[in-house]
């Protein structure tokens, strides 16, 4: 078994990266430069998985690196290194050098203004460090045993998991930028297999938090015994055209594959469902969607974006008019805006490229078990498979889906075997109802939403 040492406190994390970054910017003295930017990180990271009351995987890791841009001219080297030996950095700035003179010249290359950062709370939990790893096991094991004694027809779990994250991130850039920041993340999930009658069901949960109390994993376990257990006996139904409701997992998969339409990238290469429609009502006038970096307990907010722009939250829809894109540096260089703070960034080894924060419908009015009401007959929809596979330029799609069938306004039975087909656009303008369930299972998240008529294909 593998061992994870202790956390260091945030400020150590900040010492470590500023002297990375201190080498760094005496290697570039001297050169002849029109702008820099370094970028440095490291995380350390846990991974647990339990299988049968038994520790199946237990994995650390701790990776650290720095990575540089560098401006000459309108050519924009980058290079990065995970060691830090002199001459090993000294060879990344040569060979970003190198990128800057042979790339091909663009007038939109350049890097951002420093610019005031917002100071977060609640990204790092200094407490994490004092959790021992045992407790880490038992809380992998625990999730197992609740989930398997919720209900007699759970048999046996896929993975019961448990992860955590320390990592700190620091920019600086010759326009005067200088941020870092330090945050802890922890999580849980299981996937368990229901069986009854020769028919069986999979189903699975997750929980997120900076904090290690903040992950409640009995919640956890008594939703995904419900996932899979609910679906038992599940057959398909005959092909009809209806009213149907998402549930919040299925309305965030489909708004997931949408939301590249709101970048500015997407739009300026013409690959956005969007393109050319701002200030159009496209979208039911019930909805509202943003973009917030600086969402509380989001899983992607943060003080700033991986070019050290301040992160912000952009009202994006309202009352079903599309009111702006989303920008990083350089595609706001190109259309003459501000970046919205969306430069994403994977860690030193990679360029910033756009990509969204915390992404969402916010929560409607309607609680989301009076969705049904009203529906004589019609589909609640809990899973969908294949949603990667619609178009995100034209939002066609067509996937495999599961469920539950609705007659007069009440769930009768479960549901599989069903395909879905329409547009993505068409879809959200169709929305009639928003609930109060948002939740995110990742960084892209929305209430269950009731949509007016869905075409269905069954048998």
């Amino acid at each position: 078994m593998g061992r994870l040492e202790s956390l260091p406190d945030s400020n150590e994390g900040y010492m470590k990266l500023q002297q990375m970054i201190d080498r760094i910017e005496a290697l570039l003295k001297g050169r002849a430069l029109d702008g820099w930017e370094i970028m440095a990180g490291e995380s350390r990271n846990l991974s647990i998985e339990v299988k049968d009351q038994k520790v199946d995987t237990f994995r650390c890791s701790e990776p650290i690196g720095v990575s540089v841009r560098l401006l000459q001219g309108e050519g924009l080297g980058f290079s990065y290194s995970t060691s830090m030996a002199e001459a090993d950095l000294s060879r990344m700035v040569d060979n970003a050098l190198v990128g800057a003179v042979t790339q091909t010249p663009d007038p939109c290359n350049g890097l951002p203004q420093a610019m005031p950062i917002p100071q977060l709370t609640g990204l790092f939990d200094p407490e994490l460090e004092q959790v021992t790893e045992e407790a880490k096991i038992a809380r992998a094991m625990d999730l197992e045993r609740l989930t398997l004694a919720s209900d007699p027809r759970l048999k046996r779990v896929r993975k019961s998991s448990y992860g955590e994250s320390f990592y700190s991130v620091a920019i600086r850039n010759s326009h005067g930028i200088a941020a870092e920041y330090c945050g802890t993340s922890v999580s849980s999930s299981i996937a368990v297999i229901a069986e009854s009658k020769g028919d069986s069901q999979m189903g699975w949960d997750f929980g997120f938090s900076s904090r290690f109390d903040g992950v409640d994993v009995a919640k956890i376990a008594a939703e995904a015994a419900r996932k899979a257990t609910a679906l038992l006996g599940a057959a398909t139904i005959p092909t009809m055209r209806c009213p149907a409701i998402l549930d919040s997992h299925v309305s965030g998969e489909i708004l997931g594959v949408l939301a590249s339409s709101f970048l500015a990238e997407s739009v300026q290469k013409g690959r956005s469902m969007l393109a050319g429609k701002l200030g159009e009502r496209l979208f039911s006038p019930i909805l509202r969607i943003r973009d917030n970096g600086l969402l509380e307990g989001g899983m992607a907010t943060t003080p700033f974006d991986g070019e050290g722009v301040a992160s912000q939250d952009t009202l994006l829809v309202e009352d079903g008019q599309l009111l702006r894109y989303l920008y990083d540096s350089y595609c706001a260089r190109k259309d003459g805006c501000a970046s919205t703070g969306n430069a994403s960034r994977g860690g030193v080894r990679g360029l910033p490229h756009m990509g969204v924060t915390n992404f969402y419908i916010e929560n409607g009015a309607t609680c989301a078990g009076d969705l049904l009401t009203g529906i004589s007959r019609g589909l609640l929809l809990v899973d969908v498979i294949g949603m990667h596979t619609a178009n995100p330029i034209s939002g066609d799609f067509s996937v495999g889906a599961s469920g539950f069938l609705i007659e007069n306004g009440a769930i009768t039975r479960p549901v599989k075997g069903i395909a879905i087909s329409g547009n993505i656009m068409e879809l959200f303008a169709k929305v009639e109802a928003v609930g109060d369930d948002l939740r995110f299972y990742g960084s892209i998240a929305s209430p269950s939403l009731r949509i007016a008529s869905l075409d269905v294909s069954g048998t």
